[in-house]
């Protein structure tokens, strides 16, 4: 009987590599961006009933919080985003190697953060 196999498991015990959290996270923003469209789908809503209503929704556009929420959902679009452009061109056996997968997952994520940071400047 084999009793070097650990008993307890802990995923914090574990080191990812960057293209595996770039890999879940680009499955973590697709389920934040799913649960965003509610909010956009509503406000879209809001502002095609009437005239009140796009104007309830404006005045809901120019808060804060309201605000932080469509930034995070565009952020999380953003990054869904280009790392399916990532994962579309691993299809095609572009970056398939070791090293091309961590140098798509750094550039993922160097690209989405200027994206987002463009997409903030923008919102405000």
């Amino acid at each position: 009987m084999n009793t070097d196999r650990p008993i307890y498991l802990s995923l914090t015990q574990f080191k990812f590599p960057l293209a595996a959290i770039a890999s879940i996270a680009h499955r973590v923003t697709g389920i934040v961006v799913f649960a965003g469209i509610a909010l956009l789908l509503y406000l879209l809503d809001l502002s095609l009933r009437s005239q009140a209503g796009f104007e309830l929704a404006r005045a809901l556009l120019s808060g804060t919080l309201v605000k932080l929420c469509l930034y995070a959902v565009v952020g999380n679009l953003i990054y869904h985003f280009v790392a399916g452009i990532k994962h579309l061109l691993l299809d095609f056996h572009v970056g398939d190697s070791l090293a091309g997968g961590r140098l798509a997952a750094q550039l993922t994520i160097a690209v989405s953060i200027v994206l987002i940071g463009l997409a903030g400047v923008w919102l405000w």
